[in-house]
Protein backbone atom coordinates (compact mmCIF):
# COMPACT_ATOMS: atom_id res chain seq x y z
CA UNK A 1 0.00 0.00 0.00
CA UNK A 2 1.49 3.32 -0.78
CA UNK A 3 2.13 5.61 2.66
CA UNK A 4 -0.40 8.91 2.58
CA UNK A 5 2.43 11.49 3.03
CA UNK A 6 0.38 12.36 6.33
CA UNK A 7 0.57 8.65 7.91
CA UNK A 8 4.35 9.27 6.90
CA UNK A 9 6.28 7.38 9.57
CA UNK A 10 9.32 9.38 9.32
CA UNK A 11 7.52 12.34 10.45
CA UNK A 12 7.49 10.67 13.73
CA UNK A 13 11.36 11.13 14.35
CA UNK A 14 12.80 14.52 16.14
CA UNK A 15 15.43 14.57 13.19
CA UNK A 16 12.72 15.62 10.93
CA UNK A 17 11.42 19.44 10.79
CA UNK A 18 7.63 19.40 11.49
CA UNK A 19 5.63 19.84 8.32
CA UNK A 20 2.78 21.99 8.53
CA UNK A 21 -0.82 20.67 7.07
CA UNK A 22 -0.36 22.77 3.45
CA UNK A 23 3.47 21.54 3.30
CA UNK A 24 2.27 18.22 3.82
CA UNK A 25 -1.14 18.21 1.15
CA UNK A 26 1.44 19.70 -1.16
CA UNK A 27 4.34 17.24 -1.04
CA UNK A 28 1.45 14.35 -0.90
CA UNK A 29 0.78 16.26 -4.30
CA UNK A 30 4.30 16.45 -5.82
CA UNK A 31 4.02 12.30 -5.23
CA UNK A 32 3.29 10.43 -7.94
CA UNK A 33 4.05 6.61 -5.95
CA UNK A 34 6.42 4.44 -4.52
CA UNK A 35 8.88 2.37 -5.81
CA UNK A 36 10.08 -1.42 -3.47
CA UNK A 37 13.38 -2.60 -4.89
CA UNK A 38 16.15 -5.50 -3.54
CA UNK A 39 19.18 -5.24 -2.29
CA UNK A 40 21.54 -4.55 -5.01
CA UNK A 41 19.34 -2.68 -7.63
CA UNK A 42 20.78 0.16 -9.13
CA UNK A 43 18.22 3.31 -8.35
CA UNK A 44 20.16 5.85 -10.53
CA UNK A 45 23.03 5.73 -12.69
CA UNK A 46 26.22 8.35 -13.06
CA UNK A 47 25.65 10.51 -16.15
CA UNK A 48 21.64 9.08 -16.27
CA UNK A 49 18.57 11.32 -17.11
CA UNK A 50 16.30 10.27 -14.74
CA UNK A 51 12.94 11.14 -14.84
CA UNK A 52 12.34 10.43 -11.05
CA UNK A 53 14.01 11.79 -7.91
CA UNK A 54 13.57 10.01 -4.85
CA UNK A 55 12.81 10.12 -1.00
CA UNK A 56 14.39 6.75 1.00
CA UNK A 57 11.57 5.63 3.05
CA UNK A 58 12.81 2.36 4.20
CA UNK A 59 15.69 0.52 4.24
CA UNK A 60 19.25 1.80 3.15
CA UNK A 61 22.01 2.26 0.02
CA UNK A 62 24.81 3.40 -1.56
CA UNK A 63 25.74 6.29 -3.08
CA UNK A 64 29.13 6.03 -5.52
CA UNK A 65 31.76 6.83 -8.07
CA UNK A 66 33.25 4.68 -10.72
CA UNK A 67 36.44 6.12 -12.04
CA UNK A 68 37.54 5.04 -15.59
CA UNK A 69 39.64 2.09 -14.70
CA UNK A 70 36.90 0.77 -12.26
CA UNK A 71 38.16 1.69 -9.27
CA UNK A 72 34.97 2.78 -6.77
CA UNK A 73 34.34 5.98 -4.37
CA UNK A 74 31.57 5.71 -1.80
CA UNK A 75 30.11 8.95 -1.90
CA UNK A 76 27.56 8.26 1.13
CA UNK A 77 25.36 6.15 2.62
CA UNK A 78 21.74 6.42 2.43
CA UNK A 79 19.35 5.59 5.52
CA UNK A 80 15.53 6.41 5.79
CA UNK A 81 14.55 10.16 5.04
CA UNK A 82 17.35 10.80 2.40
CA UNK A 83 16.60 12.60 -0.63
CA UNK A 84 17.41 10.84 -3.64
CA UNK A 85 18.47 12.19 -7.23
CA UNK A 86 18.90 15.93 -6.24
CA UNK A 87 21.45 16.50 -9.13
CA UNK A 88 19.28 14.94 -11.59
CA UNK A 89 16.31 16.99 -10.54
CA UNK A 90 18.10 20.47 -10.98
CA UNK A 91 20.69 20.25 -13.56
CA UNK A 92 19.39 17.18 -15.22
CA UNK A 93 22.12 14.78 -14.77
CA UNK A 94 23.39 12.36 -11.93
CA UNK A 95 26.83 12.85 -11.48
CA UNK A 96 27.15 9.76 -8.87
CA UNK A 97 25.04 6.23 -8.99
CA UNK A 98 22.96 5.22 -6.36
CA UNK A 99 22.44 1.50 -5.43
CA UNK A 100 20.49 -0.39 -2.68
CA UNK A 101 22.22 -2.25 -0.01
CA UNK A 102 19.17 -3.55 1.25
CA UNK A 103 15.34 -3.88 0.28
CA UNK A 104 14.20 -0.24 0.04
CA UNK A 105 11.09 1.07 -0.07
CA UNK A 106 11.20 4.80 -2.21
CA UNK A 107 8.68 7.74 -2.29
CA UNK A 108 8.89 8.66 -6.07
CA UNK A 109 8.68 12.15 -7.55
CA UNK A 110 8.70 13.02 -11.00
CA UNK A 111 11.56 15.34 -11.93
CA UNK A 112 9.34 17.43 -14.57
CA UNK A 113 7.07 18.60 -11.69
CA UNK A 114 9.87 19.96 -9.93
CA UNK A 115 10.14 23.55 -10.77
CA UNK A 116 6.32 23.87 -10.05
CA UNK A 117 6.82 22.40 -6.79
CA UNK A 118 9.41 25.16 -6.34
CA UNK A 119 7.20 27.95 -7.50
CA UNK A 120 4.40 26.94 -5.54
CA UNK A 121 6.08 26.88 -2.00
CA UNK A 122 9.36 29.10 -0.93
CA UNK A 123 9.50 27.05 2.29
CA UNK A 124 10.00 23.55 0.32
CA UNK A 125 11.93 25.08 -2.36
CA UNK A 126 13.99 26.88 0.84
CA UNK A 127 13.88 22.91 2.16
CA UNK A 128 15.79 21.48 -1.10
CA UNK A 129 18.46 24.20 -0.56
CA UNK A 130 18.77 23.25 3.26
CA UNK A 131 19.56 19.29 1.80
CA UNK A 132 21.91 20.94 -0.71
CA UNK A 133 23.84 22.91 1.25
CA UNK A 134 23.98 20.04 4.42
CA UNK A 135 25.26 17.13 1.61
CA UNK A 136 27.94 19.97 0.70
CA UNK A 137 29.14 20.87 4.30
CA UNK A 138 28.89 16.17 4.98
CA UNK A 139 31.42 16.43 1.83
CA UNK A 140 33.50 18.44 2.95
CA UNK A 141 34.27 16.76 6.44
CA UNK A 142 34.25 13.39 4.03
CA UNK A 143 37.16 14.94 2.40
CA UNK A 144 39.10 16.34 5.23
CA UNK A 145 38.84 12.26 6.99
CA UNK A 146 39.90 11.31 3.85
CA UNK A 147 43.24 14.05 3.32
CA UNK A 148 44.00 14.37 7.17
CA UNK A 149 42.78 11.52 9.21
CA UNK A 150 44.65 8.62 9.85
CA UNK A 151 43.45 5.25 8.76
CA UNK A 152 42.26 4.77 12.66
CA UNK A 153 40.56 8.66 12.84
CA UNK A 154 38.83 8.02 9.89
CA UNK A 155 37.44 4.46 9.96
CA UNK A 156 36.47 6.06 13.80
CA UNK A 157 34.84 8.93 12.17
CA UNK A 158 32.89 6.86 9.85
CA UNK A 159 31.45 4.78 12.38
CA UNK A 160 30.61 7.33 15.06
CA UNK A 161 28.63 9.25 11.93
CA UNK A 162 26.88 6.03 10.91
CA UNK A 163 26.31 5.56 14.47
CA UNK A 164 24.55 8.77 15.20
CA UNK A 165 22.58 8.98 11.84
CA UNK A 166 20.80 6.11 12.49
CA UNK A 167 20.45 6.46 16.35
CA UNK A 168 18.51 9.76 14.98
CA UNK A 169 15.80 7.32 12.98
CA UNK A 170 15.47 5.04 15.95
CA UNK A 171 17.60 2.31 14.34
CA UNK A 172 19.62 1.96 17.62
CA UNK A 173 18.92 -0.65 20.16
CA UNK A 174 21.10 -1.74 22.81
CA UNK A 175 24.21 0.80 21.39
CA UNK A 176 23.53 -1.54 18.31
CA UNK A 177 22.77 -0.83 14.73
CA UNK A 178 21.90 -2.41 11.34
CA UNK A 179 25.02 -1.97 9.16
CA UNK A 180 24.01 -3.81 6.35
CA UNK A 181 27.36 -2.44 3.79
CA UNK A 182 30.14 -4.45 3.49
CA UNK A 183 33.63 -3.58 4.43
CA UNK A 184 34.70 -3.06 1.16
CA UNK A 185 31.99 -0.22 0.76
CA UNK A 186 33.75 1.47 4.29
CA UNK A 187 36.69 1.04 2.72
CA UNK A 188 35.67 2.71 -0.78
CA UNK A 189 34.45 5.47 1.05
CA UNK A 190 37.92 6.62 2.77
CA UNK A 191 39.98 5.56 0.17
CA UNK A 192 41.75 2.40 2.15
CA UNK A 193 42.35 -0.68 0.96
CA UNK A 194 40.47 -3.62 2.34
CA UNK A 195 42.87 -5.19 4.34
CA UNK A 196 43.84 -1.99 6.00
CA UNK A 197 40.34 -1.23 7.00
CA UNK A 198 39.80 -5.02 8.39
CA UNK A 199 42.99 -4.10 10.54
CA UNK A 200 42.31 -1.00 11.80
CA UNK A 201 38.53 -2.42 12.62
CA UNK A 202 40.23 -5.09 14.49
CA UNK A 203 41.90 -2.07 16.49
CA UNK A 204 38.84 -0.58 17.23
CA UNK A 205 37.34 -3.68 18.34
CA UNK A 206 40.49 -4.92 20.35
CA UNK A 207 40.25 -1.37 22.24
CA UNK A 208 36.40 -2.56 22.70
CA UNK A 209 35.10 0.80 20.91
CA UNK A 210 33.20 -0.78 18.22
CA UNK A 211 32.53 -4.47 16.47
CA UNK A 212 31.01 -4.58 13.46
CA UNK A 213 30.56 -8.15 11.91
CA UNK A 214 26.85 -10.17 10.51
CA UNK A 215 25.38 -6.89 9.24
CA UNK A 216 25.30 -5.16 12.91
CA UNK A 217 27.91 -2.43 14.47
CA UNK A 218 27.96 -2.23 18.23
CA UNK A 219 29.28 0.76 19.55
CA UNK A 220 30.82 0.54 23.03
CA UNK A 221 31.97 3.72 24.09
CA UNK A 222 30.54 6.40 21.69
CA UNK A 223 32.75 9.88 23.10
CA UNK A 224 35.59 8.03 23.12
CA UNK A 225 35.41 6.74 19.83
CA UNK A 226 34.52 10.34 18.84
CA UNK A 227 37.89 11.17 20.35
CA UNK A 228 39.78 8.97 18.75
CA UNK A 229 37.78 9.89 15.44
CA UNK A 230 38.96 13.74 16.46
CA UNK A 231 35.47 15.15 16.16
CA UNK A 232 33.08 16.39 18.72
CA UNK A 233 29.76 14.55 19.31
CA UNK A 234 26.35 17.15 18.31
CA UNK A 235 23.28 16.26 18.28
CA UNK A 236 22.27 16.33 14.23
CA UNK A 237 20.19 18.91 13.48
CA UNK A 238 16.44 19.23 12.50
CA UNK A 239 16.67 18.59 9.02
CA UNK A 240 13.71 18.82 6.18
CA UNK A 241 12.02 15.59 5.34
CA UNK A 242 10.66 15.88 1.36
Amino acid sequence: MVTDCKNCPLRQHDLFQPMSKEEVERTQKFKSGELSVDAGTPILMEGSNAPQIYTALRGMGLRYKIMPDGRRQVVNFIFPGDFIGLQAGLIGEMGHSVEASTHMKLCVFDRKDFFDFFRNSTSRAFDVTWLAASEEHFLGEALATVGQRTALAGVAWALTQLFMRADARNMVQNDTMPLPFRQQDLADALGLSLVHTNKTLARLRERQLANWSDRRLVIHDLEELAKVAEMELNDLRPRPLI
